[in-house]
This record gives C-alpha cells, sequence and structure tokens, in this order.
C-alpha cells in the first residue's frame, strides 16, 4: 500500500493485473473504500472498512469485492447494472478470458444524486461510455481537505476512459465530462482508477482529448 501525495484523509492501493486503484476515504463515522482490485482485500485487512462503493462493473475494479464485504460486514453500493455484470458469469468468458468474479448483491443501488455516507455529503454522478453505469463520487471540500473527485475509469490524467469495450461510446463519455466533471472547481482532486491523480484544472488546460470541446 502507498500513501496519496494529497491530504490526509486518504490512502491509496493500486493492484491487480492492469494496476487499479483503490482508494481508503476517512469519513466522520467510518471509512469507504472505492473499488475492489485485486489485492485490496489483504491490502486493507487490518483497516476498518465500513461502506464499499463501486464504481463500474469491469472486473480490475470489483475483483476482491465480495471477498471485502466478507471479512469486514459492509454493505456495498453501486450502480444497478454494476450488480447485473457482477452477476454474469460468461460475461468475462465472452471476451476470451477464463475468469469469473464472484457476484454480490447491492445494499444499495446508487444512481445520479446526492447522498450522506457515514457523515459525510457526496454528490454521484453518472457518466457512462467507457462502461454502462459509471459512477463517479464528489466530496466538497471542507476545511483542510480540497474538493474531490473519485472518477472511476471516466477521467485520467492526460487521458479518458477508453471507448472501445461493450457499451462504451465515444461521444457519450466526452458529453458526460463536459457537462458533469469539468464544471466542478478547477482545485478539485481527480482520483483516478488507473494512474496519477490530477485536478479539474489540469485536465482542462492540457488534457488532449478535451481540448476541442474546451476552445
Amino acid at each position: 500500500m502507498r500513501k496519496n501525495e494529497t491530504p490526509h484523509p486518504l490512502k491509496t492501493f493500486t493492484g491487480g493485473v492492469v494496476d487499479t486503484n483503490a482508494y481508503f476515504y476517512e469519513c466522520p463515522e467510518g471509512n469507504i473504500l472505492i473499488d475492489a482490485p485485486e489485492g485490496a482485500a489483504e491490502a486493507f485487512k487490518e483497516a476498518k472498512i465500513s461502506l464499499l462503493f463501486l464504481t463500474h462493473g469491469h472486473f480490475d475494479h470489483v475483483w476482491d469485492a465480495a471477498e471485502i464485504v466478507r471479512q469486514h460486514r459492509c454493505p456495498v453500493f453501486m450502480h444497478s447494472v454494476t450488480e447485473a455484470m457482477m452477476a454474469d458469469k460468461n460475461l468475462l468468458r465472452r471476451f476470451g478470458m477464463d475468469l469469473e468474479v464472484e457476484p454480490l448483491i447491492a445494499d444499495q443501488r446508487i444512481g445520479e444524486g446526492k447522498y450522506s455516507f457515514l457523515g459525510r455529503d457526496f454528490e454521484v454522478f453518472e457518466v457512462p461510455g467507457h462502461c454502462p453505469g459509471s459512477l463517479c463520487l464528489y466530496a466538497e471540500g471542507q476545511e483542510d481537505n480540497p474538493s474531490t473527485l473519485f472518477g472511476g475509469d471516466v477521467l485520467f490524467a492526460g487521458g479518458v476512459g477508453r471507448w472501445d469495450l461493450p457499451g462504451g461510446d465515444h461521444d457519450v463519455l466526452i458529453s458526460g465530462i463536459q457537462t458533469k466533471l469539468l464544471p466542478l472547481p478547477p482545485e478539485t482532486i481527480v482520483h483516478a482508477g488507473h494512474g496519477p491523480s490530477t485536478t479539474i484544472g489540469r485536465e482542462k488546460s492540457a488534457n488532449p482529448y478535451l481540448q476541442e470541446i474546451i476552445s
């Protein structure tokens, strides 16, 4: 596990075959784990996870989800599409991977809107285009903690989520980023599903995939 370079209360784990990020975020009434790549269950075994939030249903983000729920007896929040993807035993085999993700039933099916989890207010944005049902979790800044967006595989440092996978759509993805994420404060830290963190302002000024819609 490596600590993120951003301020408390965030820790980051990167694991699995495609270096997927999981984020352990402290709230007043407990801790949220955002995404569950392979190895996350072991990495956070001694932590206290009060809630597991899944950004989308791709295998690398949900691989350890069932084991984490068993270990910590925590509720899991996800989009209904994510739940359906995890329940499809043949999903990965249809794409040539002899793998099967252990399914989970959502304790709460999450869509776009405002929520309060563990004493902290959040806003959830639904931004498909990389994967149906993709969710981004936003926490407005408080005191010493900056505004924070857990973006899944929607927006990266210098990139966006790939759209050539089943259910992907370039125009839908870019439109969602433009209308829902780019209006956030420029200092908002974006914690992506892969790679380093960035900010909304940095991506507005330098992300090559976004310059056409910004100019």
